[in-house]
């Protein structure tokens, strides 16, 4: 006896749907095979990866209790992107403690929104709450994007006094002057270290595009020099207009239509910027003669093109140690994990946290890791 027509039909549009969102899956998973050049709008599917697997999850339930056959859709996609799914998602549970372990290197990487600059007359306790923060965590080596500091005396976030504050004596302030914030500040980036730097270098991309410089030290644990890269990557510089769209959509088509348009267009200009810095800053890590350190904010997620071109070779500390989904910037979407610490592969990663206290848009990240011939040098003091 046939099935009802509208049965049949259901199920295939079923199978359509579950097919092709299962296909924008693979090519999110897979985007580092695209140059964004040309293929830009690929990388759009990178954004939306985590609802795309929890849809495709959904799926599969359904599929073992109707047709256990078409389950297979699920199990295919994730043998051909597994790698992917283990950078969006960490299935594990973790604890991170406060006391570090012997021969461990303590790192923190944050974007802190200008160390609170805008808001210091109505809200001066912000900052110091972002210091004790920091000290509380006592990083060793602490690597600080969109910092606004100065050299001159009396100026509001005068480096001397945060280098003082936070215990650093060893620092490198990375900045274009094209980008100052005011007369006395400067908008940059910071790598601050209680170890000995040997060397501090400012890279700056040619075109220099917004947020395109970096920066680089060499720092001295015990008889290892590392190599500690700080990077902030091209912005998407939404405006409030796109964040509140985003948030709750326009009360208009109109403002619908030009809203989506702005935003598409941003995420197309980020997207193509951070892939070209991606190439330029890999080819200094290529260069290192020492093991490597990078944080940075990449304004981009996990498997995304710069993410995945930065990241090979390395190891993500989130991968790891981290658990869930690992959230860094704090609007927008609940899944944006576009704060990094990568690590070269003569490190172990202990662990790892995402501090979800709001000081700035984004969360502090804090990684514990050990290289072996740094604990063997300790232990033959």
């Amino acid at each position: 006896m046939k099935k009802p027509f509208l049965r049949r039909f259901t199920k295939r549009i079923l199978i359509l749907i579950n097919v092709a969102l299962g296909l924008m899956f693979l090519i999110g998973a897979n985007v580092k095979y695209f140059n964004p050049d040309h293929w830009w709008f690929l990388s759009l599917c990178t954004f939306i990866l985590p609802y795309l697997l929890i849809i495709l999850f959904a799926f599969f339930l359904f599929w073992l209790l109707a047709k256990p056959l078409y389950s297979l859709i699920f199990i295919l996609i994730i043998i051909f992107s597994l790698n992917a799914i283990e950078n969006i998602f960490a299935f594990r549970m973790s604890s991170f403690s406060m006391e570090k372990s012997p021969n461990s290197i303590r790192v923190m990487s944050w974007n802190v929104e200008f160390f609170n600059i805008l808001n210091h007359k109505t809200h001066p306790e912000k900052k110091q709450e972002m210091f004790d923060l920091i000290r509380q965590y006592d990083p060793d080596i602490a690597c600080f994007q969109e910092v606004v500091a100065s050299d001159k005396i009396g100026a509001i976030n005068y480096l001397p006094d945060i280098l003082e504050t936070l215990q650093f004596s060893e620092y490198a302030y990375s900045y274009h002057i094209k980008n100052n914030f005011d007369r006395e500040h400067h908008f940059g980036i910071l790598i601050l270290s209680k170890y000995p730097i040997l060397r501090k270098q400012t890279v700056v991309n040619n075109p220099n595009d917004y947020n395109s410089t970096f920066q680089f030290v060499d720092i001295l644990v015990n008889n290892d020099t590392l190599r500690v890269f700080n990077a902030h990557l091209q912005s998407l510089k939404f405006s409030q207009d796109n964040r509140d769209y985003l948030d709750k959509g326009a009360p208009t088509k109109e403002q619908n239509i030009k809203e989506s348009k702005s935003i598409l267009a941003k995420l197309k200009k980020g997207i193509i910027r951070r892939a070209s810095q991606a190439f330029f800053i890999k080819d200094e890590i290529n260069q290192s003669p020492y093991p490597i350190i990078f944080c940075g904010d990449f304004n981009d997620v996990p498997v995304s093109y710069a993410y995945e071109k930065i990241g090979m070779g390395l190891q993500n500390a989130f991968v790891k140690k981290g658990s869930g989904i690992g959230k860094t910037f704090n609007s927008i979407a609940p899944t944006l994990r576009i704060d990094n610490i990568f690590v070269g592969p003569e490190f172990n990663v202990l662990q790892f946290d995402v501090n979800d206290a709001s000081l700035s848009d984004h969360f502090p990240i804090i990684a514990d890791i050990k290289m072996d011939s740094i604990s063997a040098n300790n232990s033959s003091k």
